[in-house]
């Protein structure tokens, strides 16, 4: 199929986040259905400005692009539903929930900057996207099912290797991998008895029968939940740190807890309902402050940490088990940390956080940087130490050095030709139809045909 294999990788870039308000209004309309599924032209419209974020230089033509990456989309879709395909609530809860928690760290947690740039408050946000990240959730559990069977031998990855002309290998750039220790200040006893008395405090106004909302946006240190009155919507068990979620599941709908201490500080929580097993709670969090002498000792105690690195009486490895903080993604993987852009630890030079990479250069393999201060999503400040582990130098692609890269590019067309020969015979089964302003697309051309049963 000519058009199918150079529109599969974007098959999921589809936003899952409202354009801003100021984008002009589109004139809605259904432009093609496939299935019992349908699209309208401000998906398609959606597809196409995300895509142009990413490639501005991309040509209005890509709109056939964007309408044939929906209507892949759409065929998984409706083939999950037919295959009785299930996505639970919670599961959907849990990515929109990501989504916002990655549009609170662009908007340096502060929800009303989002709600002006968007138009809308978070939940409202969260309820207009919610069908389109089921059925995102929906579709790439039915490609995984398509795909499942697709594995890589040594040999294929030779061969596709070998496919690749000379002059067209991919150009890597630099690249570090890097390890770090996260260590987080540690709560003088004044600070944490200061603390302890103010959440006792906001408790027993809340007893007295002041307004929960309007005290957790006065006192609340949870920039997250104070502006929505402390609410924490509705999640399922496991989404809340040990000590907070065996107190709020053990609340009735309506009553208040004591006063409950966690990592992030002292909580007043009040579980507002529960469903199964989810829950719907608010919380007022006081957080012990941080005081200067307490950062000082804590970066004196990470410049001791590295002085013994350097002096062999400590392994880093040894040093992430003992000083690091086990919420960090880097601490079950020995203190290596992931690219979330590839999901692999190297980082491309232009990857790395500016902190970072000025501790980092300069540095040799295995050298172990001065330590220095970074601010968790919280807005809490920490310190971290890092080691450079390997570095590489630009080059072109080489299968002996990058064969993990090259491996996973072998797979990844296995999966499109297993997806497009899936995709080939839903087709001839499948009623579909487009609108007449999209029929001039080539690429939708030779769909319609194939569907209409008709040879290429």
């Amino acid at each position: 199929m000519k058009y199918l294999n150079r529109i599969l990788p974007f098959l999921f870039l589809i936003p899952a986040i409202l354009p801003a308000q100021n984008d002009k209004a589109v004139i809605d309309r259904v432009v093609a259905a496939v299935g019992g599924e349908i699209i309208l032209l401000s998906e398609v419209q959606e597809q196409f400005s995300y895509a142009k974020q990413q490639q501005p230089d991309l040509p209005a033509e890509y709109l056939c692009v964007s309408l044939q990456n929906l209507l892949v989309q759409k065929l998984l879709v409706n083939q999950a539903k037919l295959d009785s395909i299930e996505v639970n609530d919670d599961e959907v809860e849990n990515q929109l929930n990501a989504r916002i928690d990655r549009l609170m760290l662009y908007f340096n947690q502060d929800p009303k900057a989002i709600e002006e740039f968007y138009g809308q408050t978070i939940e409202q946000i969260k309820d207009q996207t919610r069908t389109d990240m089921r059925n995102q959730l929906l579709a790439e559990r039915m490609q995984a099912k398509v795909t499942e069977k697709a594995t890589i031998t040594p040999a294929e990855v030779q061969e596709f290797f070998k496919k690749i002309p000379k002059d067209s290998l991919p150009y890597f750039n630099a690249e570090v991998e890097i390890r770090e220790v996260v260590y987080k200040p540690k709560v003088n006893p004044a600070e944490r008895a200061k603390a302890l008395a103010r959440a006792e405090e906001v408790r027993l106004k809340l007893t007295r029968g002041e307004d929960f909302a309007s005290l957790a946006k006065r006192y609340s240190d949870d920039p997250g939940s104070a502006t929505q009155g402390g609410d924490l919507g509705l999640v399922k068990r496991g989404s809340f740190v040990p000590e907070f979620e065996a107190m709020a599941y053990n609340l009735e709908p309506g009553q208040l807890s004591p006063v409950t201490e966690t990592d992030f500080g002292f909580h007043v929580i009040e579980l507002i309902e529960r469903r199964g097993n989810l829950i719907h709670c608010r919380h007022i969090l006081l957080k012990p402050e941080i005081t200067d002498e307490d950062l000082a000792m804590s970066k004196a105690k990470m410049d001791s940490v590295r002085q013994q690195i350097k002096d062999g009486k400590i392994t880093f490895s040894e040093a992430v088990k003992k000083y690091g903080d086990k919420d960090q993604q880097s601490f079950s993987n020995d203190g290596r940390v992931t690219n979330p852009q590839s999901g692999n630890t190297f980082f491309e030079i232009g990857d790395l956080e500016t902190s970072v990479y000025f501790a980092i250069e300069g540095l040799k393999e295995g050298d172990v940087a001065e330590p220095f201060e970074f601010k968790g999503p919280d807005g809490s400040i920490n310190y971290r130490l890092v080691q450079l582990v390997s570095r590489s130098k630009p080059h072109k692609a080489d299968l002996k050095k990058d064969y993990g890269k090259i491996q996973k590019a072998a797979l990844e067309q296995k999966k499109s030709s297993y997806t497009e020969k899936w995709v080939l015979d839903k087709l001839r089964k499948t009623y579909l139809s487009v609108d007449k302003s999209f029929t001039e697309c080539p690429n939708l051309q030779e769909m319609l045909s194939i569907s209409s049963g008709k040879t290429r």
